[in-house]
């Protein structure tokens, strides 16, 4: 038998296997699709301070080895996210949640921290923070691509929470080197990576952009490599678990994670073209582990042979 518990931070899973931001909801919306049982976590999407109404339509543009979306962090906000969204995934789901947050200042990012820290509900078991998107108070700059801002906004959570505490980092910056730094002193417990890549469509027979944003995030099998490569680098600068996601499609995709550092995996786009993709990977990565002799799935982290 394989033991497939991993400690992504603090945060104990049954399985190495979650679903990530964005992809699967508020946890409850593919209950009866999916096989709860063989997901470590759920992710609910980006839950900010108050309602966000997110980017005008179109949001999707479908492409080679991928999904350009531009959905804006549409949200209802925590206090609904608090009194209905999460009290109704503990009455359906037993597998533990992280709550993705996000804000336009380090004041609002610590605000939704202190919030979801003090709700009383069991089910949230962790924060993910996504420093991907545009910090108001310093003139459209993201926190993640700053190290020194990137550590003021994730030392103000850390303040505001004793959950775990992931950080979602920006996959375009020169070398990833100097935000695990700043995540790693400033109290951060896991990494959370990557998040879409920049991209744009454009529809040449209109000579206009698909995306009524103009451009938006890249996700899928188109930036699977990409992923792996910052995951290798982030390993090997720091002692902090990572949880890594892009382009997880099937076991193969998720064990190259695990061997470049990687704690655990998130699968994201792929569920939109087939739910059951989780469930397939998590039988995978047990299989490959019978096959290679690994007693724990908690082995294959780093185990790559260079």
């Amino acid at each position: 038998m394989v033991d497939t518990k991993v400690n992504l931070g603090g945060l104990e899973m049954a399985t190495p296997v979650v679903t990530a931001s964005g992809t699967f909801g508020y946890g409850t919306e593919y209950i009866g699709a999916v096989d709860y049982a063989k997901l470590g976590a759920v992710t609910a999407k980006g839950v900010r301070a108050e309602a966000w109404p997110g980017n005008a339509m179109p949001r999707h543009a479908e492409v080679p080895g991928g999904l350009v979306n531009a959905i804006g962090l549409q949200g209802a906000g925590v206090d609904h996210f608090l009194k209905y969204s999460a009290p109704w995934y503990q009455r359906n789901a037993s597998v533990p949640m992280i709550v993705n947050i996000w804000g336009g200042s380090v004041e609002e990012y610590a605000e939704v921290a202190r919030r979801l820290d003090g709700c009383g509900l069991e089910c949230i078991k962790a924060v993910e923070m996504n420093v991907s998107c545009p910090n108001v108070k310093a003139g459209g700059h993201t926190f993640g691509q700053d190290p020194s801002v990137l550590a003021e906004v994730v030392s103000a959570v850390r303040k505001a929470t004793k959950l775990p505490l992931l950080v979602k980092l920006a996959p375009n910056v020169p070398s990833i080197a100097p935000y695990v730094k700043a995540c790693e002193d400033s109290g951060a417990d896991a990494l959370s990576m990557i998040n879409t890549i920049p991209a744009m469509v454009i529809d040449v027979e209109r000579r206009r952009p698909v995306l009524a944003n103009v451009t938006g995030g890249l996700s899928g099998r188109g930036i699977h490599p990409v992923a792996v490569k910052l995951v290798y680098d982030a390993h090997r600068a720091t002692r902090l678990p990572i949880l890594a996601m892009g382009g997880v499609y099937c076991a193969r995709d998720a064990i190259e994670f695990l061997l470049a550092g990687a704690s655990a995996v998130a699968v994201g786009t792929a569920t939109f073209s087939d739910p059951g993709v989780a469930g397939s990977v998590f039988d995978g990565i047990v299989d490959y582990c019978e096959r290679h002799g690994f007693s724990s799935v908690s082995a294959l982290t780093g185990a790559l042979e260079v």
